[in-house]
């Protein structure tokens, strides 16, 4: 993987987004389905001007996009910004399933020649 492309660059923004407790809640919320500023507001003690940035934030990484209803400008996710960080962290879950099962096999072994 280069260190330095398009791909590492969009990658690199995501995860500085999430990297933000109050943005991976907001993420959180919209997975729920699309929301307006003054909904995702509510559980935090934040003003608007401050969710909006945090919005800002998410929309530059590409995890969410603003709608337009009439009046409302809701908020949604962005699957395949989403799709990208899990692409990208796939291979690493694979090997730590892989590791996983060969301790719990070398567990089991080790219990089954104990008895």
């Amino acid at each position: 993987m280069e260190i330095y492309s398009p791909q590492t660059e969009a990658l690199n923004r995501a995860f500085s987004a999430l990297a933000d407790p109050t943005r991976r809640a907001i993420i959180a919320r919209l997975a729920a389905g699309e929301a307006t500023v003054s909904q995702l507001m509510e559980p935090f003690e934040l003003s608007q001007p401050t969710i909006s940035k945090h919005l800002k934030v998410l929309k530059e990484a590409g995890l969410i996009e603003q709608g337009r209803d009439a009046q409302r400008r809701p908020r949604k996710l962005v699957f395949v910004g989403l799709k990208e960080i899990a692409d990208w962290i796939d291979p690493f879950r694979a090997q730590w399933e892989r590791r996983l099962n060969n301790l719990d096999n070398y567990l089991t072994t080790t219990k089954a020649k104990g008895k």
